[in-house]
């Protein structure tokens, strides 16, 4: 079993790379049409999705909130699981249509892990599956991101990837407690630290923001000095409860301001 899921995710993984990126073509999904600023949101909430199932995991597994972590691991999988069903009804392109085959498979052996007892094996296949997801996910956004002749939904994609972004850190900072303590884990924490705060920066300075998307970029600051140092200590460690309880908050701060961000593009 644990040679057949390596070898899915080595396939995936490379299928994923070898599909050439085209054009995508949105149409009418049943409930009615779809903006292109609304498609890039649910796109790239699947990107925060992948990694918050991954994160939700890691903290259950731990014993960490536990009632509250299990919850939250499979209402993500639901959500995702609705998600993807607006996306492949909704765009009309081949080369989207082939991604989300690899993400549903990836996302269905990481449920499958979901429901087995933790493990660090287990584990370690969640990590692998979820950046697969992650992986296909952006891809498919970058595909919607080539519709825009203007590019204004970019700003979209760029507030939506700060809530990837937060559940990345955290699935990162809880996979090094867990014993998770390779070079990678931590350069990837880093990494995704770095980009979260200049992303921030730069949503700082967009001429889109309204006073109201302003002050919820306030309320991301305040919240991000509470972790940033953990994050930045993660060898440390410590008080796990208050990252996942802060980060959530501030993944829930950023999914306002897209939301935000879509409504002032007059989607």
């Amino acid at each position: 079993m644990k040679n057949l899921n390596k070898f899915l995710i080595t396939l995936l993984s490379l299928v994923a790379l070898s599909l050439a990126p085209v054009a995508s073509i949105a149409k009418p999904a049943d409930s009615g049409t779809v903006s292109l600023a609304r498609l890039i949101d649910i796109a790239g909430k699947q990107r925060m999705l992948s990694q918050k199932i991954a994160k939700a995991y890691f903290f259950y597994g731990q014993g960490i909130r536990a009632d509250k972590t299990r919850k939250q691991l499979f209402d993500s999988i639901n959500e995702f699981d609705r998600n993807f069903k607006i996306i492949r009804k909704s765009v009309d392109n081949q080369g989207v249509q082939d991604m989300l085959v690899y993400i549903e498979m990836a996302k269905d052996e990481l449920a499958t892990l979901a429901k087995q007892p933790y493990s660090k094996e287990n584990a370690s296949l969640v990590l692998d599956y979820s950046e697969t997801m992650l992986e296909g996910s952006q891809d498919i956004v970058s595909r919607l991101e080539d519709m825009s002749k203007l590019k204004k939904e970019a700003i979209v994609d760029l507030a939506g990837r700060q809530r990837m972004l937060t559940q990345r850190i955290a699935k990162y900072y809880i996979a090094y407690q867990a014993g998770f303590r390779d070079h990678n884990t931590v350069e990837q924490l880093k990494k995704a630290v770095k980009e979260f705060e200049d992303a921030h920066a730069t949503l700082r300075k967009a001429k889109l923001n309204t006073p109201e998307i302003k002050a919820e970029l306030v309320k991301v600051d305040r919240l991000w000095k509470v972790v940033a140092k953990f994050y930045k200590d993660v060898e440390r460690g410590g008080l796990p409860v208050i990252v996942l309880a802060t980060t959530d908050n501030i993944m829930t701060t950023m999914n306002t301001i897209t939301h935000q961000y879509v409504e002032a593009l007059g989607s």
